[in-house]
């Protein structure tokens, strides 16, 4: 099998938050004011402009540009290693990218109806797609791998960074890639390259958004391929971005051509799983307190009530913030998050002084019985565990103290 480029240096996590920390170190030098200014003024000037993906694009890697050489020569990184210009560089892009991040990510309406159109896709194929139909062998398919590879890939919407996003997809890659050479010497077999490659991350991209809420592949690709400095986007990142866009592309223009099925059986399949979907949707005022999906208000007048979350919690209907992870939430869904917060220590409190009343005059116990209360408090105000995205939180609340006083 054809090996990947490897020129790329991959850092882990930790290693990408000490870079951060030693870029904010560095502009809370006196003599890094002018910098400062220049990142500051930068992302101040974003909102003069119309949003335009492709404009935007190019205006960011511009000032990236513009800000390597000015870092280059500038006093604080006097006698400075490429490596360390280019760690200040990765500092800054994240800084500039999570400050901007609500302005370029989906910025354009076609970016989410191509999203919704990949994810209504594979919806579809879900309910029939088979390794063979993508002619897997059977000596590449393992379920083990392909679910870590599943798990690396989804936590692409955790990060605001480009870098971060890029990161998962590579981590992904090689996890498909070490299966790859595993199965190639167990097996004695020579691999295809991206003959064997490709396949395996089509269907594990398929199973990915089957998971994913919100299913933003399509804006994902895009946001790293137009935010991402270029310089950083060759070789072994190159290689497996572009494999992800290419199945990404695959999925959108999937027939029965694409597949070892016939086209009888392939439109009857699909035909099957629009009705079965169908059959499968519930009402959505009735699911989620007037939401339709995560984040999604139905109209004026909706609000969060105790006597509705009780009733979902309480009967079998899906209650939206269960099974949602942190990076998924939008500024509405916290909001709707902290309402409910707040009506429930409101009632709480309420009950509490009501039943201390009553136990007053000696007709109750003091203390109420409440069936969930203390799990209901833990998600609430517990810290959501394997989460990556806390780290995002903690740097983006650092940064926001050092650089914009």
């Amino acid at each position: 099998m054809e090996a990947p480029p490897s020129s790329y240096s991959l850092s882990p996590a930790s290693q990408s938050s000490i870079t951060f920390y030693d870029f904010l170190d560095k502009m809370r030098n006196p003599a890094s004011l002018d910098l400062v200014r220049a990142i500051k003024s930068f992302i101040v000037s974003f909102s003069f402009y119309t949003a335009n993906p492709e404009n935007d694009g190019k205006r960011v890697q511009e000032f990236f540009s513009t800000m390597e050489a000015t870092i280059i020569e500038h006093p604080l990184w006097a006698g400075a290693t490429n490596e360390e210009v280019d760690c200040a560089m990765e500092g800054l892009e994240k800084y500039v990218m999570t400050k901007l991040f609500s302005r370029t990510f989906t910025a354009s309406p076609e970016d989410v109806k191509i999203d919704r159109e990949i994810f209504e896709k594979i919806q579809l194929l879900q309910t029939f797609l088979r390794p063979e139909h993508l002619d897997i062998p059977k000596f590449l398919q393992n379920e083990a791998s392909w679910l870590l590879a599943e798990k690396e890939l989804q936590k692409i919407n955790a990060f605001k960074a480009p870098r971060e996003k890029l990161l998962c997809i590579m981590s992904c890659c090689r996890v498909i890639n070490n299966l790859l050479l595993n199965a190639s010497i167990s097996e004695n077999h020579a691999l295809g390259g991206a003959d064997d490659f490709l396949p395996v991350l089509i269907y594990v991209t398929i199973k990915f958004l089957e998971q994913a809420n919100p299913p933003q592949l399509h804006s994902n690709l895009k946001f790293i391929q137009l935010y991402r400095r270029q310089a950083k986007l060759v070789s072994e990142a190159a290689y497996y971005f572009t494999n992800l866009v290419s199945a990404k592309s695959f999925i959108i223009d999937l027939n029965a051509k694409s597949l070892s099925m016939d086209e009888i059986e392939f439109e009857q399949s699909m035909q099957s799983a629009r009705l079965a979907n169908n059959k499968s949707q519930v009402e959505p005022s009735s699911i989620s307190y007037g939401m339709t999906d995560l984040g999604a208000e139905t109209g004026p007048g909706t609000s969060t009530s105790m006597d509705d979350v009780e009733t979902n919690m309480n009967g079998t209907l899906h209650y939206p913030y269960m099974e949602a992870e942190a990076g998924e939430l939008t500024v509405k869904d916290v909001e709707r998050l902290l309402s409910l917060y707040k009506d429930v220590v409101t009632k709480y409190t309420s009950l509490c002084s009501a039943v201390r009343r009553i136990s007053e005059s000696g007709m109750v116990p003091s203390h109420p019985i409440f069936r969930g209360t203390s799990a209901f408090s833990s998600q609430v105000e517990g810290q959501p565990e394997g989460t990556d995205v806390s780290v995002d939180v903690k740097e983006e609340e650092q940064s926001r103290k050092q650089i914009c006083k």
